[in-house]
């Protein structure tokens, strides 16, 4: 079953075992996941939906650091149980020691050794079992070694 489906269905699941906070945040992420379709006009494939929900964890990681300086330990705990909701339709990510080996194989293999040139090509081999932000970190790493 599609990540999209699956989300639906879970909504609908969540309605009817009155669980509210799942229900709504599923609500949320739906929304998101609609309006991407309406301004793309276009049917979402699953890597489409992993970005989308990426981007959604993102904003509430954000979301946290701003309520963590704010000391708003309600807002931290509530934006901490939507990701912990929606990293459940993620695909299972690398580790780091697996991120590390893949970064290194692929630097290994261009002749260009330019952060943006390894950046593309361990975007479009590793996908989405890890963020950009990982990804990053982890090539600058051993590009300084």
């Amino acid at each position: 079953m599609a990540i999209l489906e699956q989300l639906r269905e879970d909504i609908k699941t969540a309605m009817r075992g009155g669980d509210n906070f799942r229900r709504d945040t599923l609500r949320m992420v739906n929304g998101a996941l609609k309006q991407a379709e309406v301004d793309k006009r276009i049917s979402l494939t699953d890597d489409d939906t992993v970005r989308i929900l990426q981007k959604q964890i993102k904003m509430r990681q954000d979301a946290i650091e701003q309520y963590k300086v704010g000391k708003r330990a309600d807002l931290v705990e509530k934006e901490t149980k939507e990701i912990a909701v929606i990293e459940t339709y993620l695909p299972k990510q690398m580790s780091d020691a697996e991120l590390e080996a893949a970064v290194g194989k692929i630097i290994d293999s261009l002749a260009d050794k330019a952060m943006g040139a390894v950046m593309a090509a361990a975007k479009s081999q590793i996908g989405v079992a890890a963020d950009a932000k990982r990804i990053s970190e982890t090539a600058k790493k051993l590009l300084q070694k």
